[in-house]
């Protein structure tokens, strides 16, 4: 092969050479042609109707045969459409005499290239969601600890993955933090931090489980969870018994307000019977 000859061109220039010869006398069938150029039957019968490549000759008999002028311009198709012109354009090329080759080549160049663009693009984004899916967070430690402070855990979402990762929630999850930057998640922080204060405020107010300010308190939850996943009302007052329960989460919530852990699970629980679902035999669904 020439150095400047594509892989394609030259395959196709190969294979024309390897077809037996076709004069003006004595045309190829399409099934010939059909195998040597790597077209399909159906694409030569389709050119032929559109009148793109329609074939010189015929048997006795009515079937095509196509001569060499007509293989020529066969193989210009090819050639075209290997380079991504549609067949309109391709007409435009074979057919008009003023035509432009190489502008037309030029703009098909432009689009190559956005495609190509495009598909790095996308590309890069399946590399994200990868590793979102396999590490939870795409942030460095020193990202993590700036984002939620000295005592976040780095080790905790690989933690995470691996009690979870066979479940709809981590991969809801993943896919959320695959398109997240670390101003994003520094907001979602921050409104999770104000959320957690307006909690400890409504206790030291004297708010009651199952009144409106309480139930607003649960919904505003829900709505602040979904930046990790869907919560449904079940699944919240599953989470509501962890924050009680786990030492963990039940520090964290306490060291907010003394108490506060209880008092988070009990207006969840509250809000959950006013919406007809008994706390006591709630699942996580």
């Amino acid at each position: 092969m020439k150095p400047s000859e594509s892989p394609h061109r030259a395959s196709v220039a190969a294979t024309m050479r390897s077809m037996p010869d076709a004069t003006d006398a004595d045309g190829l069938t399409v099934g010939q042609v059909s195998t040597g150029l790597g077209v399909t039957v159906r694409a030569l019968h389709h050119w032929d109707e559109i009148g793109l490549a329609r074939p010189s000759l015929r048997t006795a008999a009515g079937y095509r045969l196509y001569t060499a002028a007509d293989l020529e311009r066969l193989h210009r198709i090819v050639v075209y459409r290997e380079l991504g012109l549609g067949l309109d354009r391709i007409r435009a090329i074979l057919d008009d005499s003023t035509a432009d080759v190489p502008d037309a080549l030029r703009t098909q160049r432009k689009q190559v290239a956005e495609r190509i663009d495009r598909l790095q693009q996308l590309s890069a984004g399946l590399d994200r969601m990868i590793d979102a899916h396999e590490r939870g967070l795409l942030l460095t430690v020193e990202q993590q600890a700036a984002i939620f402070g000295p005592q976040w855990n780095p080790d905790g979402p690989a933690q995470a993955r691996q009690h979870y990762g066979d479940t709809t929630q981590w991969r809801q999850y993943a896919e959320r933090s695959a398109s997240r930057d670390p101003e994003e998640w520094q907001a979602i922080t921050d409104a999770m931090a104000d959320f957690e204060r307006a909690l400890g405020d409504a206790m030291d107010a004297g708010v009651t489980p199952g009144s409106p300010e309480a139930n607003q308190l649960v919904e505003r939850h829900r709505e602040l969870f979904a930046s990790y996943f869907p919560l449904t009302r079940q699944m919240q007052v599953c989470l509501g018994r962890k924050y009680e329960a786990d030492p963990g989460f039940a520090a964290h919530y306490d060291g907010i307000r003394a108490g506060l852990a209880t008092w988070f699970r009990r207006i969840i629980d509250a809000s959950a019977r006013a919406h007809n679902i008994d706390p006591d035999t709630a699942t996580w669904q």
